[in-house]
Order: C-alpha cells, then structure tokens, then sequence
C-alpha cells in the first residue's frame, strides 16, 4: 500500500458580522485559473511559508504567549493570507488597543503584493509601520485534513474572527476575482443551484455556522467546543461515492456525495 503524502499546514479565518439579513461571512471566489480550488468560492487562507514561523514575529503578535510556536504561525498565517486576499488586517497599532482604523488599513494596501510576492517580509512590514497582529482575536474553529488516499493533502485550521467594523474588504484581482459578504444560507443554496462551486470542508463549515445567527453566539460556540479533526473518508457504496465523516465531529451531516463538484483539487 501507498504511504500517505504528508498533509501541508495551512489556515484559513472565517470573517464575520451581523447585518438585518443575518450573520453573514467574508468569502472570495478563486479564480478559474488558479491551480488550486479554481473558480471556487472560499474563505480567505492559504499554506504556511517559511516566514510565518520567523521568531521575531512572536515580538508583532499579541496573544502570543498562550500559543507554542507550532501554533503561532498558523495564526500568522492565517492573518496574513487574510490581507494578501482581501485586504482586511487583523492588527494593530503596537501597544494599542483598538485594530486599525479604515483610513489606516487604506494606506497599508500596497503592502499586500509586496507581501505576496517576496519583495518583504511580513516582520519588515510590522517593524516598518509598527503594528502588531491580534492573534488574540482568532478564534478556533475546526481543522481538517485532506483523505489518505489523495496525492495532495492540507492540514487546514478554519478560525473565526469578528471583522473590524470598517474593514471591507476586496479581492486582490488576481488569485480572486470577486469578495463580497454573504450569509451561510445564501451561500449554500446558491452552490446548490449551481452558481458556486463549494468544496467540501468549506460547505461543512458554512453549515456548522449556520447553525447560530449572530457573530457573539458563533464565537461564544467555538470558545467553548472542542472540535474534532476530520480527516474525510471516501466510500463506495451501491448507490454511488460518499465523503464520509466522524459522528462525533459535531456536524449535522456526516456524509456528502464525492462527485466532480466536491473534489479536491491541486494546490501551486
């Protein structure tokens, strides 16, 4: 039997707030020609580089001390694939309270491609406009990992975090081609009808959140739940191929029919 190829590390935040409409969460739709999930709609998030475990960063990450490093840089990474994507920062001043402000936030905008494409480092950025990133406010989620049996695995960590009040957010026009903000039963009736492409994890993940409907009760949720890792298990069954999950995962499905729409793609 063929080892398993061992699973990348990657995070991924759940942006959310409340509107008249309901909670409503922060997602991006892929572009059709990325190499990993084309044209799906997803959270914002990605791999863990190399940087994201630099020790300096534990100095420009608030929360830090609870967290081992292990821990730490898939809390800098989700925060920084956060920014990379969509523009909104989870950071603050150093030494201040409060996230930064919109007007702030805009001039810091064009660190983003430098960011995504090597030309500095995510610690140059902190040191230079003297930030700090509140990784206090990330909230575990979920974490998954992609079936055995698949040449290209994740370990994905799911956070949620409130969103600041005046980050927006939008695409970055390249890896993503569209953002906007939309409830979890918005979003799973439109996959449904076949206007998005939903992945697997992140279906269950927008079903989880709809079970609340308001940004205090999902947090207050994921405060006080120990999740369970899944690791998703393909069956073949009379009746077709099945995603198959724990029970004790705390889902209110367990099993997803394993068709084109659902299967995992290659990352870059």
């Amino acid at each position: 039997m063929k080892t398993p190829s061992s699973p990348r590390p990657s995070a991924t935040v759940i942006l959310l707030r409340d509107r008249p409409a309901g909670l409503e969460m922060f997602m991006v739709l892929r572009h059709p020609k990325t190499n990993f999930a084309p044209g799906a709609l997803v959270f914002p998030g990605g791999g863990l580089e190399k940087n994201d475990s630099s020790e300096i960063l534990r100095k420009y990450s608030d929360g830090a001390d609870s967290l081992n490093d292990d821990e730490l840089c898939l809390y800098i990474a989700a925060i920084r694939e956060t920014f990379e994507e969509c523009g909104i920062l989870l950071a603050r001043p150093m030494g201040k309270k409060d996230i930064i402000s919109a007007d702030r936030l805009e001039t810091l905008q064009k660190y983003r491609d430098l960011i995504n494409n090597k030309k500095i480092t995510l610690s140059e950025f902190l040191k230079t406009e003297n930030l700090s990133l509140a990784c206090d406010k990330l909230i575990p989620f979920a974490r998954w990992i992609t079936p055995e049996n698949l040449p290209v695995r994740f370990e994905t960590l799911f956070f949620l975090s409130e969103a600041p009040a005046d980050h927006f957010g939008r695409h970055d026009g390249s890896e993503s081609i569209d953002s906007f903000w939309i409830t979890p039963e918005m979003a799973i009736n439109s996959s449904d009808a076949g206007k998005y492409f939903i992945m697997f994890p992140t279906r269950m993940n927008i079903l989880k959140l709809g079970e609340t409907d308001n940004v205090k009760k999902a947090i207050a949720n994921a405060k006080t739940s120990t999740f369970v890792t899944v690791t998703p298990v393909i069956e073949n069954r009379k009746n077709g191929t099945f995603l198959c999950i724990p029970e004790n995962a705390g889902y209110l499905l367990t099993e997803f029919p394993y068709d084109k729409r659902v299967k995992p793609v290659n990352i870059k």
